[in-house]
């Protein structure tokens, strides 16, 4: 193992933690925007590109691992190659909502989740008659 793959574990661990301890930070704003059925579009891109992007680091550690501790193998390859590509779409997925907003300039946009939640059940209910 080398300083290279030191650097690059270090640094990928260090994001990883960087990235799970903004979600934690994060969680009481979401859970009070859920339970009051209203979200920030761009938080919600925030969230969204946060989480692909941990996800991502994730792999990226086990896929620098793998080579570095000698425990690759062809299946774990596989694997790690799909879940590096979902990953890559999440991420990228989030950054395009994020440029988005942020050329458009709109940073005040919101869901309402219960408009939705409502416009769902009166479907159901409709549907049951």
């Amino acid at each position: 193992m080398g300083v290279i793959d030191i650097i690059l574990l270090s640094l990928y661990i260090i994001a990883i933690i960087t990235a799970v301890y903004i979600l934690f930070k994060h969680r009481s704003y979401f859970h009070e925007r859920f339970r009051k059925g209203v979200v920030s579009v761009f938080m919600l891109a925030m969230l969204f590109f946060l989480a692909a992007y941990t996800f991502k680091m994730i792999i990226v550690l086990l896929i620098r691992a793998a080579a570095v501790f000698g425990f690759a193998t062809p299946e774990l390859s596989t694997w790690l190659l799909h879940g590096w590509t979902i990953a890559q779409i999440g991420t990228t997925g989030g950054l395009v909502a994020l440029a988005w907003l942020t050329w458009t300039g709109r940073y005040d946009q919101f869901v309402t989740l219960r408009r939705l939640d409502k416009k769902i059940e009166g479907d159901i209910e409709d549907a049951d008659a």
